[in-house]
């Protein structure tokens, strides 16, 4: 089976609207998180080398492999939060003819769930990492890439409220409360600590727009 991330553009969103439920939310807030990555990285290539902008050089390479990594791990999230899904539907459609079925569905689903849930926290801690690359790229970046690196800023924070409903809706439904409360707590950590700085950069981007 073809990777999602393998797909044209075309066939993806197209695969995006079929009947499938997935791939669905949580693997196109990860893919949100790969695009705003890819926008920060070429905003770091546009710099480095540009005259007129040497101090700011070494910074900007930074960013550059730095987003070019986060890049890698989300789109690796993209197919990661579709198979953990299919895994969820795979545990419900198991047999539940007798005691002992029953018991291992339960078991399957429980299991499935934490993977679900687990995966797009994943995306979200990997997003942590995107507000300081996209700080950097608004503040220090070619100028001609200021709104570059805002369109980058709108997707991390779209991609970090997608992978957080998605903890919070597989989460809710483990039977293990002390596991669903931890991820819980560490979504809304993370969660809060992005929104925090997005919209603090926002203003940034505002004011240098105009």
């Amino acid at each position: 089976m073809m990777n999602l991330v393998d797909l044209s553009v075309g066939a993806f969103v197209q695969e995006l609207a079929s009947e499938q439920p997935a791939p669905g939310g949580g693997s196109v807030a990860a893919l949100c998180g790969a695009l705003a990555a890819a926008l920060c990285a070429m905003v770091g290539r546009l710099t480095v080398g540009r005259k007129n902008q040497e101090q700011v050089w070494s910074a900007m390479a930074s960013v550059r492999d730095g987003a070019e990594e986060l890049k890698t791990d989300l789109l690796h999230l993209v197919d990661a939060d579709t198979k953990a899904y299919n895994l969820v539907t795979a545990a419900y459609r198991l047999p539940k003819g007798n005691e002992e079925e029953i018991s291992k569905r339960n078991a399957a689903i429980q299991s499935a769930l934490q993977v679900a849930a687990q995966v797009p926290l994943k995306t979200l801690k990997a997003l942590s990492g995107m507000p300081e690359l996209a700080r950097q790229a608004i503040e220090l970046g070619n100028p001609n890439c200021l709104t570059d690196a805002g369109v980058a800023l709108q997707l991390v924070r779209a991609a970090a409220f997608g992978a957080a409903y998605n903890v919070r809706i597989n989460a809710g439904s483990l039977k293990d409360r002390r596991e669903a409360e931890i991820l819980l707590a560490e979504t809304e950590t993370t969660l809060q600590q992005i929104k925090k700085e997005t919209e603090r950069l926002e203003g940034v981007v505002d004011k240098k727009v105009g």
